[in-house]
C-alpha cells in the first residue's frame, strides 16, 4: 500500500491521501453542525474583538514619544498596592495569612527512596522514587514563618542586615523568605549553580552573618570561609533523601552549623510584637548571573515587589481552586514574582525540580511518575529554553510514528491553529488528538506563563495549540521585579510580550544609528520601563546604578537595552537586543537574537550561538547539536558513531547538518542573516560549565572566548 502513488496525490501514498480527504469531510460536517451553537454560546466574533482591543496607548494621545501606559491606569495614578495600605511584604504576606488561613499553601513531594545506578563510566545517577505531596496551610506555613524569623533573630541577626540563601528551590526557601521579610532582614539571593568565585564575591559584598543552604552546597560555604569568607551562623535545609537525611552532617571549627529543623526549634511560633519593614527598605539584593563578569546585585524594595504583584495579579486570572507548579530558580525574579501573585490569590505551590518535572525527567525512576502527574498543576512558568525542549520532544515523539499518523497530526494541527486564530474553540481535537500530549504536564494546565527570554512564535503557537491553553508571554527584568509587560490571556497573536502592567509605564528612547524611533510608521525604541517596580539600583555600584537607571523629564527608568516596538494595541514585542546587534563589513546591522530564537526550533539544534566578525560580511555559529537527530544523519552518510565528538568534528556530518539548517530556515530569514559556517560543539552547554547563565541564556562573552580558536578558524584567520 506504501507504495501506490500518483502523480495526482502530491507524491503522497494513496491510502494517506484517502485518510486526509476523509478527514476534511469530517470537519466540514462537524463546522454545519457546530456553526450556531458557537454563535449563540461562543461567538468567535467576541472572542477576536477582545484579542484585538486597545489595551494601551501613549499618555498623551497621540504622541508615541510620551510615556505608554496599560487603558486602565492613562489617566491616572499607576497602581502599586494590591489592599490599601498594605506596602511592605510582610503586611502583604499577613494580609494573605487573613484570607486564605485555612487553605492549602506550600506542599513538597514525599521521597520515598533514592535508587542510585552507577554508569560504565563510572558515573553515579539518582533515581528516584516519589510519593504523594504533603500540604500546609496558610496559618501552618505563618507558624514556621514566626520560628524563623525569632530563632535568626536569636542568633544575632539584625535588622537591615543581609541573610543570604544560597539553596535550590524548596518549601523552605519560602519559608525563610517570608520571615525575612517580616524581620526586615534583607534577603542576598545566590543562584545554587553559580560558581565559587561568583558565590563568594557576593557573600563578600553583602558581608551578612548569616547563610542559608542547602546540605549539598556545605562544602563550597566552607571552602569560602577557608578564603576569607566571614560567616557566623549556617543554616543548611536536610537532603530529601530518606537515608542521606540520618547522615551527620560535617560540623565547621568556626562557623554555628545548624540543620532547618534545629532551627526551628530555636524559635518562637507567637506573632512579633512590631514589625519595622518599610516600603523603602530593602527585601531582597537579587544577584543576577549575568552574561559578563561578577554578578550584580540588584537592590529591590519591598514596594517594588508589592508592586509588581499588583500589576501582575491583575492580570493574571488565579485563584484558589488553581495550582501552581515552583520548579524555577527561587533566585530568578521570575518564579519569586510567580510565587508571590500566587500567595496574594489564595493559590496552592507544590514544589518540583527540573530533575523529577515529568515522567521522563532525569531523576524519575522508570515506570513511575513525575511531579505534573503526581500535582496535576492548573499553572506554571516557564523560560524559552525549556519550552523549546518540551516542543522539541513533542514533535520528536510525532516523527517516531508512521507516515500516516504524522500526517493525520498535522492535518488536525493545521486544523486548529487555523480553527484558533479565527476565534474558535476545538473540543473534539483536544479530547481525541491534543488530550494525550496535555498529560505530559499532568493534563489540568490551563495557562503557561513565558519570561526571561524572547520567545519564538512558532513555539508559542505549537505550545498554545498543543497543551490547550494560553501561552502568556510577559516581559520584565530583576532591575523592574519582572514586572513590565503581560500579554492578555484572550490574546490570540503570538510574538508580543502584552502591553504595560498598571504599575508600570513603558518609554520608547530613540536609538537613531540603528535607525529605532518613536517616530517610525510601528513606534520603536530602547525600551525603557519606569514605575513602582522599579528597582533601587546595583549594590555597592553607583556607576553602573547611574549608568542603567536614568531620569526623562523627571520620571525615574530603568533602560533595559532591549529594543522594542508597539503594535496598535498597544502590546510591546520585542524586536531586538542593543547588545546582539551587529554591523557586519557590508553595513548593515543583523540582529544575532532574531538568528538565534529562529534557528532554536530547528531539531537539529540543542543550543547555538551566532557570531560575527565586524570586519567581516557573514555570520558563523556555534551548534550544540541534538545527539540523537545528527548520529541518524551521520549513520546515513557511513560514518562511525562510536565516538560523538568524532561525529561532530567530522567534515561531512559538518556540511550536511548546515544545508539542513539552511533548508530550514528557508525564508525566514533574509541571506545576510543565514550563518555561512557552522561549528558542531560535542559538549553541552550549562550554567556549571559558565557558558550559559542560571535562566538559560547564552553568555556571549564567555561563549567567544571559549571557543576563540574555532571562531578564528571559521573566518580563515588560522
Amino acid at each position: 500500500m506504501e507504495k501506490e502513488i500518483d502523480e495526482g496525490t502530491g507524491g503522497k501514498p494513496v491510502h494517506i491521501v484517502i485518510a486526509l480527504g476523509f478527514l476534511k469531510v469530517i470537519f466540514f460536517i462537524y463546522d454545519l453542525i457546530v456553526f450556531l451553537p458557537f454563535q449563540i454560546f461562543a461567538n468567535p466574533s467576541e472572542k477576536l474583538a477582545r484579542s484585538g482591543r486597545v489595551k494601551a496607548r501613549p499618555v498623551v494621545d497621540g504622541d508615541p514619544t510620551s510615556p505608554y501606559r496599560s487603558v486602565a491606569v492613562v489617566d491616572g495614578d499607576l497602581d502599586v498596592m494590591m489592599y490599601k495600605g498594605v506596602d511592605t511584604l510582610n503586611k502583604l504576606w499577613m494580609e494573605n495569612v487573613g484570607r486564605y488561613g485555612d487553605a492549602d499553601c506550600l506542599g513538597t513531594r514525599e521521597v520515598l527512596q533514592v535508587h542510585k545506578e552507577k554508569q560504565p563510566n563510572g558515573k553515579i545517577f539518582e533515581k528516584w522514587e516519589l510519593g504523594v505531596y504533603h500540604w500546609r496551610s496558610y496559618n501552618q506555613v505563618n507558624e514556621r514563618v514566626n520560628l524563623v524569623g525569632s530563632a535568626l533573630a536569636s542568633l544575632g541577626q539584625k535588622e537591615k542586615e543581609h541573610v543570604v540563601i544560597f539553596a535550590d528551590t524548596r518549601e523552605e526557601w519560602m519559608t525563610t523568605a517570608l520571615a525575612c521579610f517580616k524581620w526586615n532582614f534583607p534577603i542576598a539571593t545566590v543562584y545554587a549553580t553559580l560558581g565559587e568565585e561568583a558565590v563568594e564575591f557576593a557573600m563578600n559584598e553583602v558581608s551578612a552573618d548569616t547563610i542559608i543552604t542547602t546540605a549539598p552546597l556545605l562544602p563550597k560555604v566552607y571552602k569560602a570561609i577557608s578564603r576569607g569568607v566571614h560567616i557566623k551562623n549556617i543554616v543548611y535545609f536536610e537532603s530529601q533523601d530518606p537515608i542521606e537525611k540520618t547522615k551527620k552532617v560535617t560540623k565547621h571549627d568556626t562557623a554555628n552549623v545548624l540543620s532547618f529543623e534545629e532551627l526551628l526549634n530555636l524559635g518562637d511560633a507567637d506573632e512579633p510584637t512590631t514589625m519595622s519593614a518599610k516600603p523603602e527598605d530593602i527585601a531582597m539584593t537579587m544577584y543576577t548571573s549575568g552574561t559578563t563578569g561578577n554578578p550584580k546585585g540588584v537592590m529591590i524594595a519591598h514596594s517594588n515587589i508589592v508592586a509588581a504583584t499588583c500589576g501582575q495579579a491583575k492580570v493574571l486570572t488565579v485563584g484558589t481552586e488553581d495550582t501552581f507548579i515552583g520548579y524555577l530558580p527561587l533566585a530568578h525574579i521570575l518564579e519569586v514574582a510567580a510565587e508571590i501573585v500566587c500567595q496574594t490569590n489564595g493559590t496552592r505551590i507544590g514544589y518540583s525540580s527540573a530533575q523529577t518535572l515529568f515522567d521522563r525527567a532525569p531523576k524519575i525512576m522508570k515506570g513511575t511518575k513525575g511531579d505534573c502527574y503526581a500535582l496535576k498543576p492548573t499553572l506554571m512558568a516557564c523560560v524559552p529554553a525549556v519550552m523549546d525542549r518540551i516542543y522539541k520532544a513533542v514533535i520528536a515523539e510525532v516523527n517516531s510514528g508512521t507516515l500516516l499518523f504524522r500526517e493525520m497530526f498535522l492535518a488536525c494541527y493545521e486544523r486548529k491553529r487555523a480553527r484558533y486564530e479565527d476565534g474558535y474553540q476545538s473540543f473534539v481535537l483536544n479530547k481525541l488528538v491534543f488530550n494525550k500530549i496535555g498529560k505530559m504536564l499532568g493534563g489540568r494546565i490551563r495557562i503557561i506563563l513565558s519570561g526571561g527570554a524572547p520567545l519564538s512564535p512558532e513555539t508559542q503557537r505549537f505550545m498554545n495549540i498543543c497543551f490547550c491553553c494560553p501561552v502568556v508571554q510577559g516581559y520584565g527584568l530583576t532591575e523592574t521585579c519582572g514586572g513590565g509587560t503581560i500579554a492578555d490571556s484572550d490574546d490570540l497573536s503570538t510574538g508580543a510580550v502584552g502591553p504595560p502592567l498598571r504599575c508600570a509605564e513603558i518609554l520608547l528612547r530613540e536609538w537613531p544609528e540603528a535607525g529605532y524611533s518613536p517616530h517610525n510608521e510601528v513606534p520603536q525604541g530602547e525600551v525603557l520601563i519606569g514605575g513602582g517596580p522599579v528597582a533601587l539600583g546595583y549594590y555597592k555600584n553607583p556607576e553602573k546604578t547611574k549608568e542603567d537607571f536614568v531620569f526623562v523629564n523627571g520620571k525615574r527608568y530603568f533602560a533595559t537595552g532591549d529594543i522594542g516596538e508597539f503594535r496598535p494595541d498597544g502590546s510591546l514585542k520585542i524586536i531586538d537586543r542593543k547588545k546582539d546587534l551587529l554591523k557586519l563589513a557590508h553595513g548593515e546591522y543583523i540582529s544575532l537574537g532574531k538568528v538565534e530564537t529562529t534557528l532554536l526550533t530547528c531539531p537539529l539544534v540543542d543550543n547555538i550561538c551566532v557570531y560575527g566578525d565586524s570586519q567581516s560580511d557573514y555570520l558563523v555559529a556555534l551548534v550544540v547539536p541534538n545527539q540523537k537527530s545528527v548520529t541518524e544523519i551521520a549513520e546515513k552518510l557511513g560514518v562511525s558513531t562510536s565516538k560523538w565528538e568524532s561525529v561532530c568534528h567530522n567534515k561531512d556530518v559538518n556540511k550536511a547538518v548546515h544545508a539542513e539548517l539552511v533548508s530550514y530556515i528557508g525564508s525566514k530569514l533574509s541571506r545576510v542573516e543565514i550563518p555561512t559556517k557552522i561549528h558542531l560543539c560535542h559538549e553541552i552547554w550549562t550554567p556549571q560549565s559558565g557558558l550559559l547563565t542560571e535562566a538559560l541564556k547564552l553568555k556571549r562573552k564567555a561563549i567567544e572566548t571559549e571557543y576563540k580558536k574555532v571562531l578564528s578558524t571559521l573566518y580563515g584567520k588560522n
